[in-house]
Parts: C-alpha cells; sequence; structure tokens
C-alpha cells in the first residue's frame, strides 16, 4: 500500500523498585528507519510516583529522560550516542538494561503518518 512507512516503537517505563518490577508508562519512542524519522515523547507523572512506597530522586529520573530526548533528537548534548546515526541510536535506546528506566521491547507497524502515530501510542500506553 502506498504511504504507508514501516515503524519500530518501544514504551518507556519508569521503574522505581527494580526488584518488585513494578512500572509506569511515561513514554514512546518511535523509529521509522527508511522515513529517517525517530522522535521520544515522555511525561512524567510525579504525583502517580508517590504512590510508590520508596525513595525516588526525581531530578536524576528527570535528567535521565531528558537524556533519551537528547540522543533521540541527536542533539550533541545527548554525548557520543546521539552523534550516531539514527538506527544505533533506537538500539542502544530500546537495549535491555535492569534500571530505574527502561523500554519495552521494540515493537513494529505500519502508518500513512509517523507524527500522528506518535501521538496515538502515547495516548495509548501513556495516556
Amino acid at each position: 500500500m502506498p504511504g504507508m512507512f514501516l515503524y519500530e516503537y518501544a514504551v518507556i517505563r519508569l521503574v522505581p523498585q527494580v526488584e518488585r518490577e513494578e512500572f509506569i508508562n511515561v513514554g514512546i519512542i518511535l523509529f521509522s528507519k527508511k522515513q529517517g524519522f525517530i522522535q521520544t515523547r515522555i511525561v512524567l507523572p510525579e504525583e502517580r510516583l508517590k504512590l510508590f512506597k520508596c525513595e525516588i530522586d526525581l531530578e536524576q529520573i528527570k535528567a535521565n529522560l531528558h537524556a533519551f530526548e537528547l540522543i533521540s533528537a541527536g542533539s550533541k548534548a545527548g554525548g557520543p550516542i546521539a552523534c550516531e546515526e539514527l538506527p544505533e541510536r533506537f538500539r542502544w535506546l530500546t537495549a535491555v538494561r535492569s534500571s530505574v528506566i527502561q523500554t519495552s521491547r521494540p515493537h513494529p507497524g505500519k502508518t500513512d503518518d509517523l507524527e500522528k502515530e506518535v501521538d496515538r501510542l502515547f495516548l495509548e500506553y501513556v495516556g
């Protein structure tokens, strides 16, 4: 079908206590190699974080989530990874890690409008 773009996306999760495996979806990363497109959208629901019974360094979490945005955007402020090509940035951002900020495994999809798909996925998974 003409005008349909293949993409991959991952959900960004905040896991305040990794050992408990509880998480809050806080963002989306959407990547299309053929279209040269990558976009990250994040929101930090600070009120919901208060529901977790643990100490959270909110400023550090904000800084780490902002790094996702900088790397996605290819900003030099995002460090050496941000200077890599789009596929390498997406793979680095979605690499499996056991930290407070994690991503789901990448999922494929097709759309005729990547920007609208970011909006749709963000609304569906993050709210």
